[in-house]
């Protein structure tokens, strides 16, 4: 904890990766700017996307926030953290990215999920170790 007991201290905090998480799409969306322009409007739209998620992990907390316009967020306290899901397709562990879901004992499916969250198994140990207690500095 950090002096002030009302500010956590900021662990790790991502945006979902656009080309290292989908690199085929990435230049699927680049030839269609050439081709038709309209790629680049899918490419502003998913820029969008991912500028508008954010993964935060907190010494006590991992909160996953959606949204440029609107917002929604969604949070786990550590000490509820039932299980931590990686996911990555083969692409995605060249490009060192994955998916990453978070389950709670409150709840019974994936109560957290975000797709190409850079260095997912550091998201994993920050979490396993913020349950236990355990802090990782950033």
């Amino acid at each position: 904890m950090s002096t002030n007991d009302n500010v956590e201290d900021v662990l790790y905090e991502e945006h979902p990766a656009m080309f290292r998480n989908r690199p085929v799409y990435f230049v699927f969306c680049c030839l269609l700017i050439a081709a038709f322009g309209i790629g680049l409007v899918m490419l502003l739209i998913w820029y969008f996307q991912s500028i508008g998620t954010t993964l935060i992990i907190t010494e006590e907390r991992t909160t996953l926030r959606r949204g440029v316009f609107s917002k929604y967020t969604n949070e786990v306290t550590h000490d509820n953290v039932r299980n931590v899901q990686i996911a990555q397709t083969f692409l995605q562990r060249i490009m060192g990215v994955g998916n990453v879901g978070i389950s709670s004992a409150g709840q019974a499916g994936v109560e957290i999920f975000v797709r190409g969250i850079p260095d997912p198994e550091r998201v994993r140990e920050i979490i396993h170790n913020g349950s236990r207690g355990e802090y990782e500095p950033a």
